[in-house]
């Protein structure tokens, strides 16, 4: 039904009536419109004034605070000493000039590789085995060792190459290894000749220096938004200039970690000749730093695809090789951490209650607290812990071929040759430049006309931030790399 009508309002107009909402040019405010483009902003929408933090803690440090300490140093490098083993074996290997074989069976001469440092003396006595399989086993007198020929005379048979069916038979340029474990002399005899000196490996660090700034002009300084902003330290504020300098010391405090765990150093003979020349760094002298990973690849373990108990067994034998350290933390991703809760769920002794929690004055509180579970197997005491910064997409989590680190907990003793006498340090710390003039562990400092006592004539407020520092792996044997094949 519809009707006209007159309102006096200079023209006359349709209702027709209807259940649903009718558009007209008369009745809605376009948007789209110059005249009302600004009206959403103006006229008080149901606004959030919180961000929404949708990855949440989006920081991966935490970790180096969690496993190591921080010392200071003066110098553009450390230096340090590690002993080497305490008894004398040699096992083949097929790089070059590092083989152990039998040269004459018949003969019972052993011929070590050119590379090889000969330490077997005549009145030794030691086992030598096949490097196959390890079940042909004869004990031998050292009647001869000069160079890199020995002389080992069998105990319990004539020649290494056999006296009978029954003898362990050795065959001519056979792949052996040898373990000295003892001497004999006859009665009246002469002291053994020669002696052992100690022996030890040496290793370097260098710290770099790590920048960056935030700069924003003086006016926007005082510009405030309808958003409030928070950031992971808790600084929170409508001025959007807040949330930008937080989350550039954020992120910069993530890269004094994450440099040490990714860097890599170069050759000290300036190989990298074009990074020389084009940032500014002197010709001939090595770049960058040894971080975690590059120091564990080089002189640590790499153990790939851990996926059971068994493979799990299988690493704790190779730190039986090692230090033995007892107490190790582990730092992995999820993936592997549900792996390893897998592997330690039918321990129930031995899951979490059973561990002794040394390194946190045995208080389970305490362990559980910073994040950790622990378990015990065999003779050692692990210390488990999700690392951020293998699950983060944004950081390695994005690539996924590591999966998790043990690190050896507590300290080791090494020689410094900075301060010249042993010392106490432990296995995992950062190094820092610092003196009575500077310290450079994390520096930061404001300049141009906002809040700063430099002025240098911009209208600007610019944030600086520094650090120079290198990170320390000692005993890197005892350190075990996780990684996905």
């Amino acid at each position: 039904m519809g009707f006209n009508t007159s309102l006096g309002l200079g023209g006359s107009f349709s209702l027709t009536p209807t259940p649903n909402p009718t558009v007209s040019a008369n009745n809605y405010i376009d948007f789209t419109s110059s005249d009302t483009a600004g009206w959403a902003q103006q006229y008080l929408p149901e606004l959030y004034e919180q961000e929404v933090e949708r990855y949440g803690n989006r920081t991966i440090g935490g970790f180096l605070q969690m496993v190591g300490a921080e010392m200071p140093m003066s110098s553009d490098q450390v230096i340090w000493s590690e002993q080497n083993r305490l008894h004398i074996a040699y096992k083949h290997s097929s790089g070059t000039n590092l083989g152990v074989t039998v040269n004459d069976a018949s003969a019972n001469t052993i011929a070590l590789g050119s590379a090889l440092n000969n330490s077997i003396r005549v009145g030794n006595t030691i086992l030598v085995t096949d490097a196959a399989t390890g079940l042909k086993t004869v004990q031998c007198y050292v009647s001869a060792s000069s160079g890199t020929a020995v002389t080992a005379l069998p105990y319990k048979q004539t020649t290494l190459a056999g006296a009978d069916g029954t003898a362990k038979v050795f065959a001519d340029s056979e792949a052996i290894n040898i373990f000295v474990y003892g001497s004999e002399f006859a009665k009246g005899t002469d002291k053994m000749s020669g002696e052992l000196k100690p022996e030890f490996q040496q290793y370097n660090n260098r710290p770099i220096i790590l920048k960056d700034h935030f700069k924003i002009s003086g006016s926007d300084t005082a510009q405030i938004g309808w958003v409030e902003t928070t950031d992971e330290a808790g600084q929170s504020g409508f001025s959007w200039y807040l949330k930008a300098a937080g989350e550039t010391r954020l992120r910069f405090e993530d890269y004094l970690e994450t440099s040490m765990v990714e860097s890599v150093k170069s050759a000290d003979d300036g190989s990298l000749t074009t990074i020389d020349s084009a940032s500014g760094f002197t010709a001939g002298k090595g770049v960058g730093t040894e971080g975690l990973f590059s120091a564990i690849e080089t002189r640590g373990n790499v153990f790939e695809d851990l996926a059971s108990l068994g493979d799990f067994d299988l690493l704790l034998k190779n730190l039986d090789k090692q230090g033995a350290i007892e107490e190790n933390m582990l730092y992995v991703n999820r993936s592997l951490a549900l792996t390893l809760d897998d592997m330690v769920a039918g321990l129930n002794s031995n899951y979490q209650g059973g561990a002794s929690f040394g390194v946190f004055q045995n208080d389970a509180d305490m362990a559980l607290n910073l994040g950790f579970s622990a378990f015990r197997r065999g003779s050692y005491d692990f210390y488990k812990s999700d690392w951020k910064y293998l699950n983060d997409a944004a950081a390695r989590g994005g690539f996924g071929d590591v999966s998790g680190c043990l690190i050896p907990a507590g300290t080791s003793t090494v020689y410094d040759q900075s301060m010249g006498k042993n010392m106490t340090r432990p296995f995992l710390h950062v190094r820092y430049r610092s003196s009575e003039t500077d310290d450079r562990r994390l520096k930061s400092w404001v300049t141009g006309s906002i809040g700063s006592a430099s002025y240098t004539g911009e209208d600007v407020m610019e944030v600086h931030y520094l650090s120079e520092r290198c990170l320390v792996v000692q005993g890197a044997n005892n350190f075990v790399m996780l990684k996905e094949s």
